[in-house]
């Protein structure tokens, strides 16, 4: 992806970005608004519609308009122990009562019926509502239209039969698929109907008003997955939002702000460019509380201001004299080391090998390496603390008579300046080494300046190599050394699991020995680390397995390691030295190319992704309860034509509907009439630019010069409801047409099925 420095935000200012706010709590009510004819109760021929699905059960009077009742199929069984009672409660007044929404189930797994004992509560539910059944228990008294899905298996119609017949008395039912509903209301004869469920999306021929049932394909994929995709893709994006982001909230971002692309590679190729993302990022504000913030007046930042002033200076005083007296301990230790060292000469092997163990060495190439490590350290250190005291050492050079005087011709007030004075002589002394040493560095970078210039003058692009290569080693350190600071933030990792161990063998009173003693055992009563334990070998350890353990982190502060600090200030000055030779002698080395270019928020395309073209301010609550959806907006619809984006090892809808046009369906006149209709129903197809892109991408693998219509479904929702309404009506209003009377049922078998043509076959 390219990235966003191009960016004109720096020459013309941005405007105010809209704020889209989330939706509340869904709440699901009937259609009470609607004066409805209730003389339909009493006719026997007017038929009950269902429409049974797995998000919405919409039902209803075959001559109504609209369903009368939608309603979540949702079933709650819960119980109050303060009014020991078990309630049930149904569809809509499962969301009045934080108890019911926490137990409500759903009766379908997939799209299929699985739980009939909550199926009978819901239609139980339904018909209440629709008044219908409630006096003299002779059942519902109206023939049945329900829906179903596709290739329902026979053990699921047999329980739903039975329960209709058997439970609710039914006269006549009829079953058929919700997609062919919606296609024959919108008159619909032959073509293609392409239906995206709840769980599922199914793909139908049609072929003279009859739905070929037996060329159909399912495609696992449907809204309630592309909300689990929806959620799942914001929990990544933010790990720490601060609100917790319900379903039903991923549900209704996904409706609101996704669109199918028209062509997905390019479009997400350069969703991040500045320009294209100030005018499609959308920033979603969640609710939070605001704390308030008591603003002091100026007279009373003045006084803070300056009581934190001379703090820092009483702060800086204290941290230079501590920093001399490290410096002089570090010296006096070096004194001690280089002491050893010279033993080498004197002592035979056997004496100097034990007095290397006596003092923790293993051998000497470790005490050579300590040598040079704390001469290292003590080097920096000269240079950063004494070198600015520099002026003040040469000005004035200190005497300090009482050291050649014997302590027995002194006073005790004299012994005591006497002490003082040897330690200024010390500290004199190592200004004019750090004086001397730093001379001698400084010489020492002329040196090498003057030998780098003669290799550059030399051989250019061998030069910038050898820079290039001397820049990335640079960079490489400081990604090692943030990582490494990650990793100990977590305690779980082995880094921090590693410093907990060293920080366990520093704190025992007697720590164990490095070289494993025979058996294995210690001293008993030894402790091993501040959690306790027995002596022995370091593996036998197990401090920091008990969480109070790791207690001891809290009298450790982790930003006051001045080594490091210090080790960090070296790199990012050599960083910047070798990029500023780069800049003055690469002429494919620009400013946008450096370290601190790259490290810009403008350059960041993560910033990008999760917080937009605008400047991220933490300490905005408002901001940090945003979230931004940009490439999410594309990337949840296109899994319905690329399943494999989301593990989902099937053909998209595209490819199966051109498997279904140029190999099922045989008969070239048939393929002809279907090309001319393909018919779009279900919610998701709802997503704009759903059936343009269907258009787009069916027109490619059809045969040149075919006739190609796409169209959609009046409404996607409501259209399977009013076809089969319609049908009920039309079609399906006498004894025939594919209705299944009781008598029909109790003689012909439970899992007796009438064929029609908008329903499944047998």
């Amino acid at each position: 992806m390219p990235s966003p420095s191009t960016s004109p935000r720096e020459s013309t200012p941005l405007p105010p970005p809209k704020l889209y706010d989330i939706r509340e709590a869904p709440t699901y009510t009937t259609s009470s608004e609607t004066t409805w004819n209730d003389t339909y109760k009493n006719s026997s021929e007017i038929a009950i519609v269902i429409d049974n699905g797995s998000s919405q059960t919409r039902a209803g009077f075959s001559h109504d308009p609209l369903p009368r009742l939608t309603c979540p199929p949702m079933v709650s069984k819960y119980r109050d122990r303060k009014a020991q009672k078990t309630y049930t409660v149904v569809g809509n007044d499962v969301f009045a009562d934080p108890n019911s929404r926490g137990q409500a189930k759903n009766p379908f797994d997939s799209n299929v019926v699985s739980n009939f004992d909550q199926m009978e509560t819901l239609l139980d539910y339904c018909f209440i509502n629709l008044g219908v059944g409630e006096e003299g228990g002779g059942g519902v008294g109206h023939p049945v239209v329900m829906t179903e899905a596709v290739c329902v298996p026979g053990y699921n119609r047999k329980m739903m039969s039975e329960l209709l017949f058997e439970c609710y008395n039914a006269p006549s039912v009829i079953f058929g698929i919700d997609s062919l509903f919606s296609y024959d209301y919108n008159n619909g004869k032959t073509g293609l109907v392409l239906s995206t469920g709840h769980t599922a999306t199914h793909l139908i021929p049609v072929v003279d008003g009859k739905g070929l049932v037996n060329l159909s394909t399912r495609l696992n994929w449907g809204g309630s997955q592309s909300a689990d995709y929806m959620l799942k893709l914001i929990q990544l994006k933010y790990p720490g939002f601060p609100a917790k982001i319900q379903s039903w909230q991923a549900e209704a971002l996904m409706k609101d702000h996704c669109y199918v692309s028209s062509d997905y590679k390019e479009e997400v190729a350069n969703y991040l460019k500045p320009e294209i993302l100030l005018e499609k990022d959308r920033i979603i504000q969640f609710p939070f509380t605001e704390t308030v913030k008591v603003e002091k007046s100026q007279e009373e930042l003045d006084r803070i201001a300056e009581r934190r002033k001379e703090s820092g200076r009483k702060l800086q005083e204290q941290a230079a004299k501590a920093r001399l007296e490290k410096l002089i301990k570090k010296e006096q230790e070096l004194a001690f080391l280089k002491t050893l060292q010279a033993r080498q000469e004197t002592d035979s092997k056997r004496d100097f090998k034990r007095l290397l163990e006596q003092n923790d060495f293993r051998d000497e190439a470790a005490l050579e390496k300590s040598v040079r490590e704390l001469d290292k350290t003590i080097r920096r250190a000269r240079k950063q603390d004494v070198g600015a005291e520099e002026d003040a050492a040469n000005s004035a050079p200190p005497s300090f008579p009482l050291l050649d005087i014997p302590d027995e011709e002194l006073s005790d007030d004299s012994k005591k300046m006497k002490r003082h004075q040897k330690l200024m002589k010390s500290n004199h002394e190592a200004r004019l080494r750090a004086k001397a040493e730093k001379e001698a560095e400084r010489q020492r970078q002329e040196d090498l300046e003057r030998e780098d210039a003669a290799k550059r003058e030399a051989d250019l692009p061998a030069w910038l190599s050898t820079r290039h290569a001397a820049r990335t080693a640079v960079l490489t350190k400081i990604k090692d050394r943030t990582r490494l600071r990650n990793e100990l933030l977590d305690r779980k990792s082995l880094a921090s699991q590693m410093r907990m161990k060293s920080i366990a063998n520093l704190a025992s009173d007697s720590p164990p020995s490095k070289k494993r003693r025979r058996g294995g055992g210690g001293a008993p009563g030894t402790s091993s680390g501040p959690g306790g334990g027995g002596g022995g070998a370091i593996d036998d350890d197990n401090f920091g397995a008990n969480d109070d353990d790791w207690s001891v982190y809290r009298n450790i502060t982790l930003g006051t390691n001045s080594d490091e600090d210090e080790e960090d200030n070296e790199l990012a000055k050599e960083l910047k030295a070798i990029e500023d030779q780069l800049l003055l002698h690469d002429p494919h080395f620009d400013r946008n190319d450096t370290h601190e270019a790259k490290s810009d928020w403008r350059a960041s395309l993560l910033h990008a992704f999760t917080r937009g073209v605008r400047e991220h301010d933490v300490d905005d609550q408002a901001q940090g309860c945003q979230i931004h959806l940009n490439v999410e907006r594309i990337r949840v619809p296109e899994v319905f034509f690329q399943p494999g984006m989301a593990g989902l090892d099937q053909a998209g809808v595209v490819e199966i509907a051109g498997d279904i046009l140029l190999q099922r369906v045989a008969d070239e006149r048939a393929r002809e009439s279907v090309l001319r209709d393909v018919f779009l129903t279900g919610g998701a197809v709802a997503f704009e630019g759903f059936d343009e892109r269907v258009q787009r991408e069916v027109r490619g693998i059809i045969p040149a010069g075919s006739e190609l219509r796409v169209r959609r479904a009046g409404n996607v929702v409501l259209d399977a409801w009013r076809g089969a309404a319609k049908f009920a009506q039309g079609e399906g209003a006498g004894k025939g047409g594919g209705w299944v009377t009781k008598g029909m049922w109790e003689e012909a078998g439970r899992e007796y099925i009438l064929e029609h043509r908008l329903g499944n076959a047998f």
